[in-house]
């Protein structure tokens, strides 16, 4: 048994990485001449394209598992059944779950492996290739820093502080504005609730502004609302910051702890959290569904069919946990429910298909 096991597994190993790799090749391909003319356009350095490529790949690597694990499933399968292998494997007494075995231990491991780059290295290499792109090739200014809750922009004659940064909304918190006199002296404070971008720039909600005289306090005032000439873009606070995207779980937890501290509304942030948990373990539920597919078609499955399969089943299972997470992040679902659905509606219908099986 062990070298049925052995042979199984170096089967599907191989078609996994031919799968797997022909997935980064052509999202890499169709990603590079989708950006290749604006990055030219910037007057891009080769080396700064080619490092920005690489550190995309481990996300690539991330988003193309799932969709791998399910052709080479198929496809494994499919090829041992074609070549009546499977069917001299069922003739000697081994059962269907002995076959399957090492295709689905290998599928949880590279679950396991996912989610582990998704927490160690993809909120390192997003945060360089943001840099890569926006600093290095678009020649965006790196003149603020970004940390998870404390945000500062200096530009010409003015200084701004933040509480945070609410991508999704584009808007800051808890702002503080200083405008200064020679580049050093401050002649006026401004504090408001809020700071909203609209067509016209930056709007203060709330605010109060204090004029200052020689270090004295000479007249305050309030607005509901007060327009102000910064030049500060949603995009320039993404450079280095701490977006979503990344931030390690243990960092969204503590987001989201400041964020629910701070009096605002933590669910969409939960809602990824969540689903860092739950979209590396699609691998092993892709496998688990790929394998009643597969041993259902019998010898006239073919590669063009499997292939076909896998497409549909990967686009579906995308479009579905897309929408339900899309219903946590605004509070239709709980946030862990809506991250975890999907793969439990997609391990429910495997879990059919296996039992009505014609074994």
């Amino acid at each position: 048994m062990r070298i049925l096991t052995r042979y199984v597994a170096q089967a599907y190993l191989k078609m996994l990485g031919l799968c797997l790799g022909a997935f980064i090749a052509i999202y890499l391909v169709v990603d590079f001449m989708e950006k290749i003319a604006r990055f030219t356009r910037h007057g891009a350095h080769w080396y700064h394209i080619a490092a920005f490529f690489i550190a995309k790949t481990p996300e690539v690597v991330s988003q193309a598992a799932p969709l791998a694990v399910l052709m080479a499933t198929l496809l494994t399968l499919g090829t041992l059944s074609m070549n009546s292998e499977l069917t001299a494997m069922r003739s000697c007494g081994v059962s269907l779950w002995r076959i399957s075995a090492p295709i689905l231990c290998i599928a949880f491991l590279v679950s396991l492996t996912s989610l582990f780059v998704g927490e160690l290295v993809l909120p390192r290499s997003y945060a360089e290739r943001t840099y890569i792109q926006e600093v290095l090739i678009e020649k965006k200014s790196p003149s603020m820093y970004f940390r998870q809750h404390n945000i500062w922009h200096r530009e010409e004659g003015a200084i701004l502080r933040a509480s945070l940064f609410d991508p999704s909304s584009q808007s800051l918190k808890g702002v503080t504005l200083w405008q200064l006199k020679d580049g050093s002296e401050p002649v006026q404070r401004t504090d408001a609730d809020s700071g909203v971008l609209g067509a016209s720039g930056w709007t203060l909600v709330n605010a109060q502004v204090r004029d200052f005289q020689g270090g004295e306090v000479t007249q305050t005032r309030r607005f509901p609302s007060l327009k102000v000439p910064l030049k500060l873009k949603p995009d320039d606070l993404k450079v280095l910051g701490k977006y979503s995207d990344s931030m390690t779980i243990i960092e969204l937890r503590r987001y989201c702890d400041k964020l629910k501290a701070g009096g605002y509304d933590p669910t969409r942030y939960l809602a990824q959290m969540h689903s860092r948990f739950s979209l590396p373990f699609g691998c092993a539920i892709m496998s688990f569904l790929g394998i009643p597919f597969a041993l259902r078609g019998g010898r006239t499955s073919g590669i063009a069919v499997g292939i076909g399969l896998s497409l549909g089943i990967g686009f579906l299972y995308v479009i579905v946990n897309s929408v339900i997470i899309s219903f946590g992040q605004v509070g239709l679902l709980p946030p862990m429910v809506a991250a975890w659905a999907t793969n439990f509606i997609f391990l429910l219908v495997g879990a059919w298909l296996s039992l009505t099986l014609d074994r």
